[in-house]
């Protein structure tokens, strides 16, 4: 029987750190700490969620506890069963996956009874996923270049084309690919994801709506970003009537918390949308992320089951940068892959013209007030 390793809380802490970083992926890390990369995802949450109590000012002296103390410590305690109460009911809209995230063993509390506060299954929390192969990564590149091309491509039509390129790889193992980098054919499927039962989708709002001034709609998606060892993740947040980027992030795993952020710089930046536009992922089901959009007063929009088109700003966003940015450069790290999207992003918005616009780029269209001059065909 192998032996649990026990790492010390320096050890944890520096790789952590290095994941907060994400300048290399997890699967970079994971090879080079020799830690799974499931568990050095939990290590990074509770370094970022234990962060602010670093800078947290200590108490005073305790002194002496008198009856007053007492009662008020009576008091929270029954503030305490109150609150524990309304957290069991409203567990029950939080995803399996997302409260098996939020158990940690570095925390005061046992596993046990973390468990039991999440309404978990321990053994579960012992399965261990296993990290993509030097192959699949390979697989994924192919079938991310050629979905650009034919993006009406299932998993079916997908495994043919791997065929007869003369790659040895099979219709499921290409739709769970697919899966993992989010690629959806844009024809009607009967069952294109699948989404938490309890979380709520929301309407499509954009259908016959005349989308005619900027921050009217503003849309977002996340896409797959190879590398030469892994992969990341960026997410952007565009407006719908400009097709200005107006702000994006870059991750090595698939949580909402950087989704989250994109959105809260957009809205410090420009203000507030009057209708946010997502896909039925579900960063963009969650709590974390219709709250967000809820406490800023914004209209919740998602795009129909398999309907890529409802999105289809954006999706085009995704095959102009990976054509002209992602695959002339063999990016090594996360942080040249920020500095070359960064700067491809710029480029896009102050310098190429967008055909909807004629002559005008994404920024000057985003600025504009009137209606822009367009070029004769």
């Amino acid at each position: 029987m192998t032996k649990r390793k026990n790492h010390s809380p320096e050890f944890k802490a520096k790789v952590a750190l290095e994941a907060i970083r994400e300048e290399m992926t997890m699967a970079e890390l994971a090879k080079k700490y020799g830690v799974h990369p499931t568990q050095i995802g939990t290590w990074k949450r509770t370094a970022i969620d234990n962060m602010a109590s670093a800078f947290s000012k200590r108490g005073g002296d305790p002194g002496r506890v008198d009856e007053a103390q007492i009662d008020r410590l009576h008091s929270k305690i029954g503030q305490l069963g109150v609150e524990r109460g309304f957290f069991s009911q409203r567990l029950g809209s939080v995803a399996r996956s997302a409260r098996q995230k939020m158990v940690s063993k570095d925390y005061g509390l046992s596993v046990r009874r973390q468990c039991r506060l999440l309404s978990l299954v321990r053994s579960n929390l012992y399965y261990q996923l296993k990290g993509e192969s030097a192959e699949s990564l390979r697989f994924m590149a192919i079938i991310d270049k050629q979905f650009l091309d034919t993006p009406w491509y299932g998993s079916r039509q997908m495994a043919r084309y791997m065929l007869r390129q003369g790659h040895k790889c099979g219709r499921h193992r290409v739709r769970r690919l697919m899966r993992l980098m989010r690629l959806v054919p844009i024809y009607q499927t009967p069952n294109t994801s699948k989404k938490h039962p309890q979380h709520k989708i929301y309407p499509y709002l954009l259908r016959k709506l005349e989308i005619n001034r900027s921050n009217q709609v503003w849309c977002v998606d996340i896409t797959y970003i190879p590398m030469q060892r892994g992969f990341l993740y960026l997410v952007a947040i565009m407006d719908w009537y400009s097709r200005k980027v107006l702000s994006w992030r870059l991750s090595n795993s698939m949580e909402a918390g950087f989704c989250v952020e994109a959105l809260n710089e957009a809205i410090a930046r420009y203000g507030k949308p009057e209708i946010m536009n997502s896909d039925q992922g579900s960063q963009f089901t969650g709590f974390e992320w219709t709250q967000a959009l809820k406490d800023a007063d914004v209209a919740i929009s998602m795009d129909g089951k398999g309907r890529w088109v409802d999105n289809r700003m954006i999706e085009r966003l995704w095959r102009s940068l990976k054509y002209e940015c992602i695959y002339l450069n063999a990016f090594e790290t996360g942080s040249q892959a920020r500095a070359g999207i960064g700067k491809w992003l710029a480029y896009y918005n102050t310098e190429r013209p967008h055909s909807t616009h004629g002559i005008l780029t994404p920024h000057e269209a985003y600025d504009r007030k009137t209606e822009p001059m367009r070029l004769a065909a």
